[in-house]
């Protein structure tokens, strides 16, 4: 009982008596104590009470921080979270102060909460969630995630923030950041994914996606199969809002790709971006495989089409310094270690592709984790040719399926496997039999076991260094 009446002790009478850290993960503690729909199982996210006005509410109550600083808003199924880090990068490299907000977190909940790239500090975060606490009490049935989107709203009104980027948690529509009026909506590439949610084709996830158009608020697509598209134009056409098609109205070309990075060339083909040259303009960035060229080449277009003034040197500049961290994350070279967010077909199709140019002909050994409502078998099928044998592993998540599960869809996958658990004993199998052949150790499958994985892979390193 003591544990909860001390969320409610006024600041003064607890702040200057316990630690930072101690406050911190009591703050995280009132934060996990709300329905926290990350945790849930598909069957439960399938009957959750989505809807904007517990979260209209909230905002109002707060003052509407939401509406102090222009905003970009990125929704999508792949690569929502690479366009924002780059529009973000691109932001503060042109002077801005600039927020961006993502979702999960790899590591601190904090990362949550960026501002000029630098999460939050933990003495903040436990600051806002004393601020908002009356705000939150007045309303019932608010979500860890709304709060925490309010309070990324708050952070970047209160440190002066000028610009933001936030990214959409999940689908759209009924997403708790849906409550912006930004200066561009951008959609990511469109596929498969949270179909308990969203729907089970194209066209209804593009229907929740698209969800983020507003009123006469331009419009940025990445290219999308018909399906998608069509509902996307469509429903831009309904609230008239310009849509600009990237690989359409803006086409880009890669210009060379190595482990260090990649350039390409993007063209306005209407010669409607503000300071465009009809030449292209060529772009410089770290992040690897042929999907982040079209990522770089949507962000690109959905800076210039927000209004927001900045010049192509300055994204130049931004691009080439962004960090988005396991993302064909290659963490070593020889033998290679390679830390990836890919969770659906998709994206495991990608990641074939980029294993492929960058380690040709190379097998690997993958450390794999899933959660319960993702197309294992169609993940197992893309990878196929490129297995050496499966690190079946579970992540410490309430959604993630046991290693008896995906076991059995490895069996009918033809794939050699073992299990191992926890995920650190999944790593280090995985290192061992790397240093024997030569082989790739991957993780993928799972945000939650990468970040488990990166963690792992931090403290052995530390530990050699020591």
């Amino acid at each position: 009982m003591r544990h909860f009446l001390i969320y409610e002790l006024p600041i003064t009478t607890y702040n200057f008596c316990m630690d930072i850290e101690t406050r911190y993960n009591l703050t995280l503690d009132y934060l996990y104590s709300f329905v926290d729909y990350s945790l849930k199982h598909s069957s439960e996210l399938a009957k959750a009470d989505f809807n904007l006005d517990r979260m209209f509410a909230l905002m109002a109550s707060l003052g509407n921080p939401q509406t102090k600083y222009p905003i970009i808003h990125v929704a999508g199924t792949k690569g929502k979270g690479s366009v924002s880090a780059l529009c973000a990068s691109a932001l503060t490299a042109a002077g801005y102060k600039a927020g961006l907000y993502t979702s999960p977190h790899l590591e601190d909940y904090t990362e949550r909460i960026r501002i000029n790239g630098q999460p939050i500090s933990h003495e903040q975060l436990s600051e806002l969630v004393d601020e908002i606490k009356p705000h939150v009490a007045k309303i019932e049935m608010l979500t860890t995630f709304e709060i925490t989107t309010a309070l990324a709203f708050m952070a970047f009104e209160k440190n002066g923030v000028n610009a933001a980027v936030f990214e959409v948690g999940l689908g759209g529509r009924l997403d708790a950041t849906n409550v912006v009026l930004p200066k561009v909506s951008v959609i990511t590439s469109l596929s498969y994914d949270h179909m308990a949610v969203l729907g089970n084709t194209l066209a209804l996830i593009a229907g929740e996606k698209a969800g983020i158009i507003k009123l006469g608020v331009p419009v940025v697509s990445a290219p999308q199969k018909d399906e998608a598209l069509a509902v996307l134009l469509r429903i831009a056409k309904e609230r008239s809002s310009e849509l600009t098609l990237v690989g359409r109205d803006v086409t880009f070309e890669r210009i060379q790709s190595s482990l260090q990075g990649q350039e390409l060339n993007v063209i306005d083909e209407r010669n409607k971006l503000k300071s465009a040259q009809r030449s292209g303009v060529k772009l410089q960035f770290p992040l690897l495989g042929q999907h982040q060229v079209e990522n770089a080449a949507t962000a690109y277009t959905a800076l210039k089409v927000s209004g927001i003034q900045i010049t192509d040197e300055q994204i130049q500049t931004g691009f080439s310094q962004v960090q988005w961290r396991a993302r064909f994350e290659v963490a070593r070279l020889d033998p290679p270690v390679i830390l990836d967010s890919a969770h659906n077909q998709d994206s495991f199709e990608k990641l074939s592709e980029s294993l492929e140019e960058y380690f040709p002909g190379k097998k690997v050994y993958l450390i794999f984790g899933a959660s319960e409502d993702k197309n294992i078998p169609g993940m197992f099928a893309e990878l196929r040719s490129k297995i050496q044998k499966i690190i079946i592993t579970r992540a410490d998540h309430p959604r993630a399926l046991s290693v008896e599960q995906i076991s059995g869809l490895a069996d009918r996958a033809g794939a050699e496997w073992e299990a191992r658990t926890p995920v650190k004993e999944a790593l280090r199998r995985a290192l061992e039999l790397s240093t024997k052949d030569g082989s790739i150790v991957l993780s993928a499958g799972s945000m939650f076991v990468t970040a488990e994985v990166m963690k792992e892979w931090k403290s052995l390193n530390e530990s050699t260094l020591e």
